[in-house]
């Protein structure tokens, strides 16, 4: 059976004994966390659309093998042909699952020629980050 401590401790404490257990550095404390609760009001954060955008770019960019293939094709000017792209060491159909998961994302665009596939990295695609890379201080 649980018992609450602090009825049964205050019937044994008189007025004057129980009024100091709030000394002056408690009381002090006390008003500065009070105080700083007022002026420390965290900032109003993303609205919900631009957060679930971040998302979608964040959750395309989680992935390992999805990293390499987009930083791949963001390094080459112009685009490049899925055949030069190299071994990631995931079978062909998981590389075309990961390529589309960044299509899907807006992070690369396709153009197909011929037989082969062409790949190339959005510019503006990484934009929206802007706001979760920069240094807030102040």
């Amino acid at each position: 059976m649980d018992v609450d401590p602090v009825p049964i401790l205050a019937t044994y404490l008189d007025s004057c004994q129980y009024s100091s257990v709030l000394t002056a550095e408690a009381l002090t404390e006390l008003e500065e966390t009070a105080a700083c609760a007022a002026g420390c009001a965290p900032a109003e954060g993303l609205p919900t659309d631009q957060a679930e955008q971040l998302a979608t770019l964040l959750k395309a960019l989680a992935d390992p093998v999805r990293l390499r293939l987009y930083t791949r094709i963001a390094a080459t000017t112009g685009a490049t042909c899925v055949c030069d792209l190299g071994d990631f060491g995931v079978s062909q159909p998981t590389v075309s699952h990961h390529l589309r998961k960044l299509r899907e994302a807006g992070l690369i665009e396709s153009e197909r020629r011929g037989t082969w596939v062409y790949y190339s990295a959005v510019a503006t695609a990484l934009a929206p980050l802007q706001p979760l890379l920069q240094n807030r201080t102040g």
